[in-house]
């Protein structure tokens, strides 16, 4: 037989990270205010914990916030910790704001509770402390808007703001106005549009709200957990500039950019220099595993993904975040035991698939990639049993795993069973030859230049309103796509978008039908954008999974040429030999079980706490 074997799988890497987009950005600890320290105080969390979390915030605090954390009992570490952070959010003006003697425009928008809930209450998690004052020679109008924010009535800011921004007659104090902008619309949890208006200032390097538009529009990001923006301008602006709030965030991404043009020393620099509070830094560090693999140091490579799996980090209980982590910590144990796979070590890599959390998003792949570890080591009842798992109702609708058929088929073979080798493969190619088919021909309508530029058609075929409504494909297969981290941010985005038309549609009228169109307009000129650059990841993914259909549809038609010459040599050996099978057709064996187990014979129905445990006892044909 033709020594077939699987070849070890690639070290994940960015574009891969399951479940996290991958590069699905990790949340940053949450902006605190003093009503939220006290919260977690009460509810016991540490005071280590709240230091480090007020420190990592990036917020900055007002008098009243000390004021009002001394007056509650807030930690006096976590209120000395504040006082070092009370500069001025934001560039400090020649004057004190004038006030207005008339009833400002616009400010009975916010007199009633808006769909928020309550007034424009800013989200904890992107507010900080703003004590700037008003410039005397700017517009009364634009001095109205900045109270109006202050105040948490972000439909009058924002309408003021709109309106001066529509004049034209301000160019110089654009980055303000845009910056305030994005300030209320990120009150009203308008991301998308508010991420709009702090790129306009992001365009403006020498601006003096530069500095804060910049980690405004890291926190958007790590909050949506999509960083397309981001690595479009992160290699524009000189590290230099770079704020302390942003740096680490901004390296990463410099570092991931050069890890995709595989300048791999390069990255390497780049990941050592994300600071070790930052969210991004296991992400670094896994990615110095993947660049120590990639060029052949296994050893640092292992050590590396060690480090990431014993990394023990303290976060805010953010679930999100915290799910996070415990994916690329799987994802670490993953790799190290691929590394080991791919140096033929197979026990060490199955004693490194074992260590997988069975509740993780990442178990069902370890557990296929286990099954290949036991066959390697000839444990081919306990290949068939973690098969059965993967193919189980728990899995088999969300988890695309084609090689699945083809590794049990092997198994199989190897135990001389050859009619249950056909009977597997013929279903096989009978399920995915079309499949395949659909695959390769919608690849292959976008694989010129200019089929590329229609990439925004591509992704609308299968996830557009007016989607296709007959295929092929299992929804198996889509969820394999949006494993990819960075797919699966930009999708994010999008239901972002739809969410936050939703939200324009019910707003006031007089805003709605003032500002409404515009932020539509941005809306829906970005939403093309995006989703040109979802169909390119996604077409991507789609010829991968392509070329790999089709690799496996030919080892099935090559292994079934080879079940008909066993076969052949098999019936002669059986002609041979009549009265010896006729007496091994009668023994009787008993499959007995350690001590430690008990055995229970299979029914047909899948378990959950039995997953993961099936034994098969085939003795095999073999003569």
């Amino acid at each position: 037989m033709t020594n077939y074997r699987r070849q070890p799988a690639r070290v994940l890497t960015g574009a891969t990270l399951i479940g996290l987009i991958a590069l699905a950005a990790p949340r940053d600890a949450a902006a605190l205010s003093c009503d939220d320290i006290i919260t977690m105080s009460q509810h016991g969390v540490p005071e280590s914990v709240l230091v480090t979390t007020v420190k990592e915030s990036g917020d900055l605090y007002t008098p009243d916030d000390i004021r009002c954390m001394q007056d509650k009992g807030a930690p006096a570490a976590v209120i000395a910790q504040a006082k070092t952070m009370t500069q001025r959010d934001e560039p400090a003006a020649a004057t004190a704001p004038v006030e207005s003697a008339e009833e400002p425009q616009g400010s009975d928008l916010d007199d009633d509770e808006d769909v928020l809930g309550q007034r424009g209450t800013a989200p904890a998690k992107l507010s900080d402390g703003e004590e700037e004052t008003a410039d005397g020679q700017e517009p009364e109008k634009l001095k109205e808007a900045v109270r109006q924010y202050r105040a948490k009535k972000p439909l009058a800011a924002s309408l003021m703001l709109y309106e001066l921004l529509e004049t034209g007659s301000y160019p110089e104090l654009e980055p303000k106005i845009n910056y305030y902008l994005a300030r209320s619309l990120e009150m009203l949890e308008m991301w998308h549009t508010a991420q709009h208006h702090y790129l306009n200032v992001i365009r403006r390097p020498d601006s003096q709200y530069f500095p804060y538009a910049l980690p405004k529009l890291v926190k958007i990001a790590r909050f949506t957990g999509d960083d397309t923006e981001l690595k479009r301008i992160v290699t524009k602006i000189p590290p230099d500039a770079y704020p302390r709030n942003a740096r680490s965030d901004m390296f990463y991404l410099l570092g991931v950019r050069a890890f995709d043009k595989d300048e791999l020393s390069r990255a390497a620099k780049y990941f050592s220099q994300v600071a070790s509070s930052s969210p991004y830094y296991l992400k670094a560090n896994y990615f110095q595993g993947v660049i120590y693999n990639e060029q052949g140091k296994l050893k640092s490579a292992v050590r590396a993904f060690r480090d990431v799996y014993r990394e023990d980090i303290e976060v805010f209980n953010d679930p999100r975040y915290l799910k996070e982590i415990e994916d690329l910590k799987d994802l670490a144990l993953i790799n190290v035991a691929r590394i080991y796979y791919g140096i033929e070590r197979f026990d060490e890599a199955a004693n490194y698939y074992e260590l997988v959390n069975r509740d993780s998003d990442q178990w069902p792949d370890a557990l296929f990639e286990h099954a290949w570890s036991n066959f390697m080591q000839n444990n081919l009842n306990d290949t068939l049993g973690q098969l059965l798992t993967v193919r189980s109702g728990f899995y088999n609708e969300d988890q695309w795993v084609p090689e699945a058929s083809v590794l049990r088929a092997l198994t199989y073979f190897n135990l001389c069973e050859y009619s249950k080798v056909d009977n597997i493969l013929l279903k096989f190619e009978q399920t995915y030859r079309p499949m395949h088919a659909e695959m390769r021909d919608f690849t292959k309508q976008y694989a010129s230049s200019e089929g590329r530029k229609l990439a925004d058609q591509a992704w609308g075929t299968y996830f557009g309103p007016n989607q296709k409504t007959e295929t092929t494909l299992p929804k198996a297969m889509f969820n394999r796509a949006l494993k990819n981290g960075e797919l699966s941010g930009i999708v994010r985005h999008l239901d972002m978008m739809d969410t936050e038309e939703e939200l324009i549609a019910r707003q006031k009228s007089r805003w709605q039908d003032s500002l409404g169109p515009y932020l539509r307009k941005v809306i829906e000129t970005d939403r093309q954008r995006y989703e040109r650059r979802a169909g390119l990841l996604f077409l991507k993914e789609m010829a991968r999974q392509t070329n790999k259909l089709a690799d496996l549809l030919t080892q099935s038609e090559i292994i079934r040429f080879e079940v008909v010459d066993a076969q052949r040599v098999d019936y002669q050996y059986k002609a041979s030999r009549t009265g010896v099978n006729d007496a091994l057709d009668v023994v009787n064996i008993d499959f007995a079980t350690a001590v430690e187990y008990i055995y229970w014979p299979f029914n047909g129905e899948f378990w959950k706490d039995e997953l993961g445990y099936y034994h098969y006892t085939e003795q095999g044909s073999c003569k």
